[in-house]
């Protein structure tokens, strides 16, 4: 006769209080937290120089020749070979030692140097040079959700990167205090001072003087500039704009401290009601030549519909809204928009009301092309619900769908993009595979780029011949 198993019991019963209460140890104070920031803080120094130079510097690999006449300018291998060693003033790129067949690598600095001199000598059906309409001002392009773990950082960060590999000249703005993105781009930011802060209370402080010389001429008692804004009022865009080492990579970081801005920026506009506050980013932006400056901005964007998000959105020619292909994701990602049309619908009404009354412009919020992106996507198991949320948002909605691959995880592991990856590092058909889930992200947001700027350089035919 067998013997009866016995039933195990699931392991939440039969806890023993008196030896749950030994290991919870003494009881937390805030200094514990102060503690657990330390060592967070030195991991996550240790962490994120993994992949960068002994000095703790981030620096960017060089690239084949393979890679460059395979995904960066449109050309045979041979003939890049031949024109090289017919124009020695051209880089040479370097052979490092162990590498295969004498394969030549070249800086990103160099393949742009090559860029110019193939758009200038090669076939003109060929495109070695990205389009933008000459004088042409840059696209913004904020990547939004308020949920988290969506994807934006890393879809900003690929985008960015591959706008950068694509010969565009790029400016990243991280707006979320927690500065994934800066640590990303390996940019150092010490304290607010060196973010988007200093750009918004500018134009705060602004916008204050023009009311104070308003108020002096009517008699009336001005409102002071308090220390901070007066020093805002200092501050040019090359104290907050940091190379990268991308060489075609720009960035505004972003640091804990960010984060007071979200609490600072109403107690201003109670200040001055007449401030507008969504508007301190894109004013920085046009006021200080930065849109002549860079071909390509990218907004990353905090999980929250705050007052830095607002001034992203309001400043974006193009939004990007990244979610995954889940129930949840899809419902909150609905509430975003819902959210977005309550707050700039509430923002026109707000201002119309006193302009009519005034006899001004209507303020009218709008974007050049809006869509969404499914992110993380596994083919396997989540195609149903992905043609679900495709059918409901319609034109909203990215055709492409952003494919989670293990390049990308092994990249991220290293605190890298994928394109900074060494594709030697991986399976050949690994990294192919893996860095085409991000081209093709980024093929679909270039046709929308250059979409809008040809758009743009038509309407303004038009209505010039008009």
């Amino acid at each position: 006769m067998s013997k009866k198993q016995e039933q195990t019991q699931p392991p939440y019963m039969n806890l023993d209080p008196e030896s749950a209460a030994a290991k919870l140890g003494d009881p937390i104070n805030t200094h514990r937290f102060a503690q657990a920031a330390s060592f967070c803080a030195k991991g996550r120094s240790d962490l994120a120089k993994r992949g960068h130079a002994p000095d703790g510097r981030k620096s960017l690999r060089k690239f084949s020749t393979w890679e460059i006449t395979k995904y960066l300018i449109p050309l045979a291998p041979a003939h890049f070979r031949r024109v090289l060693k017919n124009h020695p003033e051209l880089p040479q790129g370097e052979t490092e030692s162990g590498t295969e067949n004498g394969a030549k690598w070249f800086s990103l600095e160099e393949i742009l140097i090559l860029r110019e001199h193939f758009a200038a000598e090669g076939v003109a059906t060929k495109e070695y040079k990205p389009y933008k309409p000459d004088g042409a001002p840059a696209k913004i392009t904020a990547i939004a959700n308020f949920k988290g773990g969506v994807g934006k950082t890393s879809t900003a960060a690929h985008l960015a990167m591959s706008a950068a590999l694509d010969g565009y000249k790029v400016l990243v703005i991280d707006l979320d205090s927690q500065g994934s993105m800066t640590s990303i781009m390996g940019g150092e930011v010490e304290d607010e001072w060196s973010t988007v802060f200093p750009l918004i209370a500018k134009d705060f402080a602004k916008a204050l003087v023009a009311e104070n010389q308003v108020r002096e001429a009517a008699g009336e008692t001005p409102i002071p500039l308090d220390e901070t804004l007066q020093e805002a009022l200092k501050v040019t865009a090359s104290e907050v704009i940091q190379n990268t080492h991308w060489p075609n990579i720009d960035l505004i970081g972003a640091q804990l401290n960010l984060y007071w801005a979200e609490f600072q920026i109403p107690v201003w506009r109670t200040t001055l009601r007449g401030w507008k506050l969504w508007d301190g980013l894109t004013n920085f932006l046009e006021d200080e030549g930065i849109l002549e400056e860079y071909d390509v901005i990218i907004l990353d964007t905090p999980p929250a519909l705050g007052y830095l998000t607002i001034n992203a959105l309001a400043a974006a020619d193009i939004l990007l809204v990244p979610l995954g292909a889940s129930f949840l994701e899809f419902d909150s990602t609905g509430r975003f928009f819902d959210m977005l049309y309550t707050t700039f619908a509430s923002i026109e009404d707000g201002e119309n009301a006193a302009n009519r009354a005034a006899g001004l412009p209507e303020v009218r919020f709008e974007w050049d092309v809006v869509r969404a992106i499914i992110t993380r996507f596994d083919a396997s198991q989540q195609t149903e619900l992905a043609n679900v949320v495709q059918a409901y948002f319609g034109d909203f909605m990215n055709a492409y769908r952003q494919e989670y691959t293990a390049l990308v995880g092994q990249a991220g592991e290293q605190v890298n993009g994928i394109y900074e990856a060494d594709y030697r590092d991986f399976n050949r058909e690994t990294y192919v595979r893996g860095r085409e889930t991000f081209d093709r992200t980024y093929a679909e947001f270039k046709e929308l780029l250059i979409g809008c700027w040809w758009r743009d350089a038509h309407m303004d035919e038009v209505e010039n011949n008009g």
